[in-house]
């Protein structure tokens, strides 16, 4: 799942435009019971990127399903709506979408972290929306900074000699694959360049198979997966895995970043970048919605993830489920929001946000 910065603020102030909007609780409606209320409704499930990729998948799997949860068994169907991107849902969300509990939606990871950046282009608090959980914790996954086979550096460690450089592929500014690979070269002071521009991880496989590129930091479920001949072949050697507390149980040889430095600006950055993955597939509703309403909504999302229809329906669909609730995902932005100052200030310099 790739997050693009330059995605995020394109159009970002064109809210209206973008359709974010919607109608205000009709008069009355505040006397209903939460059943009473969805029955016979429909809610509006916003995808804010275009078909296809994991968060379009995930938001139609939870289509497919959480009505099956929600008091009145309202109909809920998935919209993609691209323009403006995360961020000006999220801008939305906070200041105008409807604020009934009959709009929510999947949003890219990064977003919330953008607003504790202080990116200008983000107008709105990230904990006061309400989250209503995410389907990945990220438990069963690591981020991996993987190189050909055929590249000299056989260990992180080798890929720190001056002698043993790596060209690594990164997508847009922004996109969470370049931030880590931009953090592995100027936090750990690894011997790689980065080039960016890339169209995702098929185009720097393609790159890496010509021979275009040394590598590039992706899923390492997403390997498994998308590149399984590759991967079983060896052809590919993992080198530092970021995104987890513990080593991934397939990978115990492989550090992890945070195992390279005692330094202890350089470990708050490196958990700073890290975070957003815990959250890596969050649902979330507009703030201002009723109490009652968004308590449903989460205890509805809670709910679906433990039911087994909708497990084997993710399975189908190639979702590995390692949900948290809603509170844990208010947690992993508070953590973020608790970061020092100058660590964040450190991160954006990094990352190239202003």
């Amino acid at each position: 799942m790739t997050i693009s910065r330059a995605a995020f603020l394109r159009g970002a102030t064109a809210l209206a435009a973008a359709g974010f909007t919607g109608a205000l609780p009709a008069s009355g409606a505040e006397t209903q019971s939460v059943e009473q209320f969805y029955r016979g409704k429909t809610i509006t499930l916003v995808i804010p990127t275009a078909p296809g990729g994991i968060n379009n998948l995930s938001g139609r799997l939870v289509a497919r399903h959480l009505h099956r949860f929600i008091p009145g068994n309202p109909t809920i169907v998935a919209e993609n709506r691209e323009a403006g991107g995360g961020l000006a849902l999220a801008n939305s969300f906070a200041n105008g979408a409807a604020k009934d509990g009959t709009v929510i939606a999947v949003i890219q990871r990064g977003i919330a972290q953008l607003a504790i950046q202080g990116e200008k282009a983000a107008k709105f608090d990230p904990l006061a929306l309400n989250w209503l959980g995410s389907l990945s914790s990220f438990a069963t996954d690591a981020y991996v900074l993987i190189v050909n086979a055929r590249h000299p550096a056989r260990t992180v460690a080798e890929l720190k000699q001056p002698a043993v450089p790596a060209l690594i592929g990164g997508d847009d500014p922004g996109s969470t694959n370049l931030t880590f690979a931009l953090v592995a070269r100027d936090v750990l002071k690894l011997n790689i360049e980065v080039k960016d521009g890339f169209a995702g991880a098929p185009g720097m496989f393609f790159a890496m198979m010509q021979g275009d590129l040394d590598g590039q930091v992706i899923g390492l479920n997403s390997v498994m997966a998308n590149q399984a001949a590759l991967w079983n072949a060896k052809e590919l050697r993992p080198l530092l895995q970021f995104g987890r507390k513990t080593r991934h149980p397939l990978l115990p040889d492989v550090p992890l970043a945070s195992e390279l430095t005692k330094d202890q600006t350089a470990l708050e950055i490196i958990a700073f970048t890290e975070a957003p993955l815990y959250m890596a597939l969050p649902f979330l509703a507009p703030s201002g919605i009723p109490a009652d309403r968004a308590a449903a909504l989460r205890r509805a999302f809670s709910d679906m993830v433990k039911d087994p229809e909708f497990l084997a329906d993710a399975m189908r669909s190639k979702l590995d489920i390692t949900p948290i609730d809603g509170e844990a995902v208010r947690e992993i932005i508070r953590r973020m929001a608790a970061t020092p100052k100058p660590v964040i200030a450190r991160y954006n310099k990094i990352t190239g946000v202003t």
